[in-house]
């Protein structure tokens, strides 16, 4: 058979040969890391070096990560957390149109059940945040503005290091602590983490898109931040997250972790060649292909294409029987037809149909070729 190509690292990275190899040297942690015996203290070790691992990488301390089963867990934590602590009757979030769904459902339904007050930031038609229409935005009940690093769908990177300074400057100003959460699952390997830099209280990553195993993430909490939780039953990760944490997984995160931020700028440099050359060969050869996002301020590795007269469910299909694997946007929404909330937001013609390709540690520009082949003969 022929071998497949896998075009779609921003739905999921597939687990790093160098972590699987340092996992699968560990022995699986028989104890349960909150028990006082001699096992439970070598699991609560171990957790605490992968935590201090983390740490390092985010330029934080070991007690401001707090591990997750998921990017969508930790975001709903970071939402439902702060306005859980908050002491105001009806706080106020102000998110983004084209927010991750974990991120808009969960203010949504805040919404619908009266905890909240919400504002939906518009974008502009590269996919960013107006800095100045954020200042505009901002109340003295708001509670919490999420804002992702880097857009799933589209490939646009926020400038949140000027949205923190208009909250920062904003606070100063009235008093109040208006507090700043990226979801920046997109951005391990790709962007710096450097949290004090950017300025944040809280962030969510997830290893699943950094090359670890699935089913662990991190929620990064600035120390001193009001937040609480929002599952009940245990005291584990100081109580802010119940349930017994996985001590392997935490192991395999933080060295994906690891050895992402190692390889990031040798590999963003790869990687955006690789980008430049396929939007540029897509849209000299395909009639009528049109780029998504912005063109610089976007991830190293995404290419988000519309094009005419086609079905981009069908053409996913069709590139998929050839061997190729790619998608039209988010892997959470992947069965709902119809576009998507970011194309919409970005006023994309719905006529039109959708790629959204991502590269990775393996992609090459002989595969990229083949796929631009391949996709030129389908759009005959």
């Amino acid at each position: 058979m022929k071998k497949r190509i896998y075009l779609d690292y921003a739905a999921a990275t597939p687990l790093d040969r160098r972590v699987l190899k340092m996992m699968s040297r560990l022995t699986c942690v028989p104890a349960n890391a909150s028990s006082i015996h001699t096992e439970g203290r070598a699991a609560r070790s171990r957790l605490l070096a992968a935590r201090t691992k983390v740490a390092k990488v985010l330029t934080c301390r070991p007690e401001e990560i707090f591990f997750t089963s998921s990017g969508t867990e930790a975001n709903n934590l970071a939402l439902q957390g702060i306005i859980v602590a908050s002491k105001t009757k009806k706080p106020h979030i102000i998110t983004s149109s084209i927010e991750h769904h974990s991120v808009l459902a969960t203010t949504r339904a805040l919404v619908r059940t009266g905890r909240i007050t919400l504002t939906e930031l518009f974008i502009d038609g590269a996919g960013l945040v107006s800095v100045a229409e954020l200042s505009r935005q901002l109340r003295p009940n708001t509670a919490l503005v999420s804002i992702a690093y880097a857009n799933n769908e589209i490939g646009t990177v926020q400038n949140i290091t000027a949205l923190s300074k208009v909250i920062k400057a904003y606070n100063r100003k009235n008093n109040t602590n208006v507090l700043l959460h990226t979801d920046a699952c997109q951005a391990p390997g790709l962007l710096s983490l450097h949290v004090q830099n950017l300025g944040i209280d809280l962030m969510t990553i997830s290893s699943g898109k950094v090359y670890g195993p699935q089913g662990i993430a991190v929620l990064y909490v600035r120390h001193a931040t009001p937040i609480m939780p929002i599952l009940y039953g245990g005291s584990q990760e100081r109580g802010l997250r119940p349930g017994t944490e996985s001590v392997i997984l935490a192991e395999g995160f933080a060295e994906a972790l690891a050895l992402a931020e190692h390889m990031r700028a040798e590999e963003t440099v790869r990687l955006k060649k690789l980008r430049d050359y396929l939007i540029k060969s897509i849209l000299k050869n395909i009639h009528g292909a049109t780029l998504n996002g912005h063109l610089v301020q976007r991830l190293a590795n995404n290419i988000n294409v519309s094009l005419p007269n086609t079905s981009g469910e069908m053409l996913v299909l069709a590139l998929d029987r050839a061997g190729f694997a790619v998608s039209t946007g988010a892997a959470c929404t992947a069965r709902e037809t119809g576009q998507s909330h970011v194309l919409k937001a970005l006023s994309a013609d719905p006529d039109d149909g959708n790629l959204r390709i991502t590269l990775g540690r393996s992609t090459t520009k002989k595969e990229l070729d083949e796929f631009l082949e391949v996709l030129q003969k389908e759009m005959c």
